[in-house]
């Protein structure tokens, strides 16, 4: 099992209200990271359905995941969970993360994330460190488009 704990803030020009919107249209989030295909919204920010697909070392991952999404604040902060398995490769991933947003002195926004993964089953044999590695490119795919969408500062 390999299991890791993430946390990330990117501060950005946009204001916290068009942060939302951006950050909540989940199809357009789900773009922004390479290995989210077929997403499908069952019920607005509520629950989705995407396949997460890719390669970690010999294994092809190909996993349908089911999302609830939980607003905790209103256009504030919002709590997602994500898990599927892949039944070819008996392995199965859990995803569990919060996003906020907090409001600069100069009318930007804060937006911050945190929350864990978890990887069990055949592709864990691959060891933490790998899967710390691809799990940190998809932190980093996902904040550099945010960023990009959201006019970060410098």
């Amino acid at each position: 099992m390999a299991s890791e704990q993430f946390a990330r803030e990117l501060v950005v020009a946009s204001a916290p209200e068009r942060c939302w919107a951006v950050l909540t249209d989940v199809a357009e989030v789900a773009s922004w990271v390479t290995i989210a295909y077929d997403v499908k919204e069952i019920e607005r920010l509520a629950a989705y359905t995407a396949v997460l697909q890719d390669k970690l070392g010999p294994f092809k991952l190909r996993a349908l995941l089911h999302i609830s999404v939980e607003v905790l604040d209103d256009g504030r902060q919002v709590r997602m969970r994500a898990s599927g398995k892949d039944v070819q490769i008996n392995s199965q991933i859990t995803v569990d993360a919060t996003l906020s947003l907090r409001r600069t002195d100069e009318g930007g926004t804060v937006v911050a994330t945190e929350g864990t993964y978890q990887v069990v089953g055949r592709v864990a044999t691959m060891g933490a460190g790998t899967i710390r590695k691809k799990a940190d490119k998809i932190l980093e795919e996902f904040f550099s488009n945010a960023a990009r969408e959201l006019q970060a500062r410098v």
